[in-house]
C-alpha cells in the first residue's frame, strides 16, 4: 500500500511539473517544471524486479540534466543579452539553436537519440509507454513556441532516417517502439512547421494507437520478437487484434493512424514542402516494414504452432477493451472524415 501511494504521488508531481513547464511565461519557469518532472519520474524508473532499470534511469538523469544545465544556460545568456522573456526572436539563431537543441535532447530526437532506446530497454512497459507520450509533451510545446528555422528541417529528416532504418536490425521489442517513436517525433515536428493544433492532434492518436499496444505487450509479458510468433497461438482474435493496432500505429490507409499523417500531408504539399514529404513517407514504408515483421504472425492465421506452448488466460474484459481500441482503429478515419465533411 506504502509501495503504490508513493507511485501514485509521483505521477501526480510529474503531471504537475509537466502543466507547470506548459503554462509558464519565463523560460525559468518552464526550466523548474522540467526539473520537477524529471525528478519525480526517476523514481518511477525503479523496479525490485527489473535488474536494468537502475542503469536506466542513472542513464536517464545524467541525459536530462546535462540537457537542462545547457538549457538554463543559454536561457541566462539569452535573458542577459537581450532582456527578453520568453519570445525567441529570428535573430536570435544562435541562442535560439542551443534552446532548440537542449529540447529536442530531452525529447529524444535524433541525432540527439542515443540514450533513447537504451533508456527504453530497462524500462517496464508501463514506463516505456510514459517515456514515450507523456515524457515528450512538455519539451515538445516548449520547441512549439520557438520560431523554427532552417535547422529543424535538417533534425526532421535525420530522425525520420534514423527512426526508420534504426528499429530494421533489432530484436527487442522496447528498442522497436523506441526507433519507431523517433520516426512519429520526426512527424510531430513537422506538423509544427505547419500549426500548433496539427501537431497535438497527431500526440493524441500516437499516444492513444501506443497505449493499445503497450498494454498488449505488458498483457502477454512480450518483450522480446520470438515471442510474438507464439503468445498469440491460443487466440486468433488477439493475433487479429495486434494485427490491425500495429497496421493503424503505422500509418497504413484506411486506418486511424493514417489521419494525421494525412493532414500533416495536405498542409506541407499546401506549403511546397515536397522534399520533406518525400523523405516522410519513404522512411514511414519503412517503419511500416518492421511493424509488419512485428504482426507476421497474426497475418498468417494458420502459421506453424507448437503444441506444448501453454494457454494464456486473459479476461473477457481485456479482450473487450481490445477489440473497442481496434474499432477506433479501424473506423476511426472514415468516421472523423466524414465529421470533417459534414463541418
Amino acid at each position: 500500500m506504502i509501495k503504490n501511494s508513493s507511485k501514485i504521488l509521483f505521477i501526480l508531481i510529474m503531471m504537475l511539473g509537466s502543466l507547470i513547464a506548459v503554462s509558464a511565461n519565463s523560460w525559468m519557469s518552464a526550466w523548474m517544471g522540467l526539473e520537477i518532472n524529471l525528478l519525480s519520474f526517476i523514481p518511477l524508473m525503479n523496479d525490485t524486479n527489473n535488474l536494468k532499470s537502475s542503469e536506466a534511469s542513472l542513464k536517464y538523469f545524467l541525459t536530462q540534466a546535462l540537457a537542462s544545465s545547457i538549457l538554463l544556460f543559454a536561457v541566462i545568456i539569452y535573458m542577459m543579452k537581450f532582456n527578453i522573456m520568453f519570445q525567441m526572436e529570428s535573430k536570435n539563431n544562435f541562442s535560439k539553436m542551443i534552446i532548440l537543441s537542449s529540447l529536442l535532447l530531452k525529447s529524444g530526437t535524433a541525432p540527439f537519440h542515443f540514450w533513447f532506446p537504451e533508456v527504453m530497454e530497462g524500462l517496464s512497459w508501463t514506463n516505456s509507454l510514459i517515456l514515450m507520450t507523456w515524457q515528450k509533451l512538455a519539451p515538445l510545446m516548449m520547441i512549439s513556441y520557438i520560431q523554427l528555422n532552417e535547422f529543424i528541417f535538417i533534425v526532421i529528416i535525420i530522425s525520420a532516417i534514423v527512426g526508420s532504418l534504426g528499429g530494421l536490425n533489432q530484436t527487442s521489442l522496447r528498442k522497436i517502439m523506441a526507433f519507431s517513436s523517433i520516426n512519429h517525433l520526426a512527424w510531430m515536428l513537422s506538423a509544427m512547421l505547419i500549426h500548433v493544433n496539427i501537431w497535438l492532434n497527431y500526440f493524441l492518436f500516437y499516444s492513444l494507437l501506443s497505449t493499445t499496444i503497450i498494454w498488449m505487450f505488458n498483457m502477454f509479458k512480450l518483450y522480446h520478437f520470438n515471442q510474438m510468433f507464439s503468445y498469440f497461438s491460443s487466440s486468433k482474435y488477439m493475433k487479429t487484434i495486434m494485427m490491425i493496432n500495429l497496421l493503424s500505429l503505422g500509418g497504413l490507409p484506411p486506418f486511424t493512424g493514417f489521419l494525421p499523417k494525412w493532414m500533416i500531408i495536405q498542409y506541407l504539399s499546401i506549403n511546397s514542402q515536397i522534399l520533406l514529404v518525400t523523405v516522410l513517407i519513404t522512411t514511414t514504408l519503412i517503419t511500416l516494414f518492421f511493424y509488419l515483421r512485428m504482426g507476421f504472425s497474426a497475418f498468417m492465421l494458420n502459421y506453424y504452432e507448437n503444441n506444448w506452448l501453454f494457454y494464456v488466460p486473459f479476461n473477457t474484459f481485456n479482450l473487450k477493451s481490445f477489440m473497442m481500441s481496434t474499432f477506433i482503429s479501424i473506423l476511426g478515419l472514415p468516421i472523423l472524415s466524414m465529421i470533417y465533411i459534414m463541418l
